[in-house]
């Protein structure tokens, strides 16, 4: 793995999105083989960020059916619930988690479909695969076959719960995940049920943690020569991100309480609503308290009970009572501008419209449309990261069409001929999408 230089040169996200067939840019992790055998979101977020790093990534699909997430909307045709054998190519969860990877479109229960699976292990740098616990094995891929194959191979398994333990081979949806790793219990209202949050947070962290494990075993492997397996747990990431809760019972045995929309009880700490939707007022430090009062206009605020953050605490129903006719009348970016241009931390709460059209990502040319052959151009958030030297970091590809690269993927990993691979998908062990 080569890692660039000071000095290289990037485009801008903008100038970077590029297609297949068009001339591959770099990324840091240019020349890395990654066999992803992953499905739904975890997994294929930790190949996410690989392949956007610019890995070379193979995804496997079942024949027909692919990855289940690319059955699940909403989908670009406006289509609510999606029949038949084929599998769809336009849903928004696929597209977004699948960029800038090859499809491959492989019988993995068939003994050549197996094969071929321990044939690419062994050109391979990185596996990730998300199955159940033992799902691997059942396949005939045992992590001792594939160290076999490939003694520097680096393998991230990620499940629910971890690959051992009592809890092992239990089921698990986002909502149970998020649950039982602690994070609902410290979410939403005080004296109200425990919420979710409004995205799979703890699928998405552990493909974060997956991907961050993955590259100090990829490190290992390239110093050694000898790779290993991971295992990450879902449900432990969530119990990993728990704030202070945790630690804060372990030595008072008293329960975090949820604080909800108003932070830690105070006023003027939280999320309020405005003329256009709603605003965060984060009014610290102390001395800054009487900027609140003179932005809003309320001579009120300036009571010397409300300028100690104990004093907001006790007095909270009635600060946010002299607050509130200054919020209903102004908009929401209105009171974020006044309050930063005071030194305050304001907010506000960002639809997708605000998003797409907010000047700060804007200005860094944040955003990156691709056009894919079913959903059209579709506009994508930007790289995670962007290095201020400049370097080529980040691959902007499509998602696949299910079946796209099989052939592509084969002849260059293991110099299959184009006879090979049309012989493996008369035999029923490949599919290639039609018109490739």
């Amino acid at each position: 793995m080569q890692f660039p230089t000071a000095g290289a040169t990037i485009l801008a996200p903008a100038e970077a999105a590029i297609f297949w067939g068009d001339l591959l840019m770099p990324g840091l992790l240019e020349g890395v083989k990654v066999l992803d055998l992953t499905h739904y979101i975890a997994g294929p977020y930790c190949t996410k960020l690989l392949s956007g790093l610019g890995a070379d990534v193979i995804k496997v699909e079942r024949l027909g059916a692919g990855d289940g997430m690319r059955w699940l909307g909403p989908f670009s045709s406006g289509a609510e619930v999606i029949t038949g054998d084929s599998a769809p190519e336009d849903g928004a969860w696929f597209l977004y988690l699948n960029t800038a990877k090859q499809s491959l479109a492989l019988d993995l229960k068939s003994p050549r479909g197996r094969r071929m699976i321990l044939e690419l292990a062994a050109k391979a740098d990185i596996l990730v695969e998300n199955f159940a616990p033992g799902g691997m094995d059942s396949l005939g891929l045992p992590y001792d076959d594939l160290k076999k194959a490939n003694p520097a191979l680096v393998v991230t398994s990620i499940s629910n719960f971890g690959q051992t333990g009592p809890y092992r081979d239990w089921k698990a949806s986002e909502l149970n995940l998020y649950a039982i790793g602690g994070l609902m219990n410290i979410t939403g209202e005080p004296e109200q049920e425990p919420l979710r949050e409004g995205m799979p947070l703890a699928q998405l962290g552990a493909g974060q943690n997956a991907f961050a494990a993955t590259m100090a075993a990829l490190m290992y492997a390239e110093e050694t020569g000898e790779g290993q397996q991971i295992d990450v747990s879902i449900a432990e990431y969530a119990t990993n991100i728990l704030e202070n809760a945790l630690m804060q019972f372990s030595y008072s045995g008293q329960e975090y309480s949820r604080v909800g929309n108003r932070g830690y009880g105070r006023a003027a700490w939280g999320i309020y609503p405005c003329r256009d939707g709603h605003v965060g007022i984060i009014a610290g430090p102390d001395h800054r308290w009487p900027a609140v009062a003179r932005i809003m206009g309320r001579e009120e605020l300036s009571d010397p009970r409300f300028t100690s953050r104990a004093g907001r605490l006790e007095h909270a129903d009635e600060v946010d009572a002299y607050m509130l006719p200054y919020l209903i009348d102004n908009n929401k970016v209105d009171i974020f501008k006044a309050g930063q241009e005071s030194g305050l931390g304001f907010s506000f709460v960002s639809t997708m419209q605000d998003i797409l059209e907010m000047e700060q990502l804007l200005f860094r040319e944040y955003f990156v449309e691709l056009d894919h052959p079913v959903a059209g151009k579709l506009t994508y958030p930007g790289a995670p990261i962007m290095p201020e030297n400049e370097v080529d970091a980040w691959v902007f590809r499509r998602a696949p069409l299910l079946g796209e690269h099989t052939c592509q993927a084969l002849t260059s990993w293991l110099d299959y001929s184009n006879a090979q691979v049309s012989d493996l998908v008369q035999q029923g062990v490949l599919a290639q999408h039609e018109g490739v």
